[in-house]
């Protein structure tokens, strides 16, 4: 009973030094390190299919927020220049008359 607990836990040590050491300084393989983990330790594929896919939707859709706020916030200050310039060619205008 107790080997079949130590060879386990040697496995798992050595399977995540292996990944540390393969992964090590890849940012973009870390959003697979988790769905790694659910797998070594359920088995389960499907959790593991699951969990990569949602991360990987969750950072697209992170994405396009990110990019919807930066066109607001562009339109954004296009509107405040336009209007700044507008009422100072008004102004102009009303002096020329």
């Amino acid at each position: 009973m107790y080997k079949n607990i130590i060879s386990m836990v040697i496995k798992k040590i050595i399977l995540g030094g292996f990944i540390l050491f393969v992964l090590n300084g890849c940012a973009q393989s870390t959003a697979f390190l988790g769905p790694l983990y659910t797998l070594g330790t359920t088995g389960n594929v499907v959790q593991t299919g699951l969990s990569y896919g949602s991360n990987k939707a969750m950072k697209k859709i992170n994405k396009k927020n990110k990019e919807k706020n930066l066109e607001k916030k562009n339109n954004f200050e296009l509107k405040q220049f336009l209007k700044v310039r507008i009422s100072e060619t008004r102004k102009k205008l009303k002096i020329i008359k």
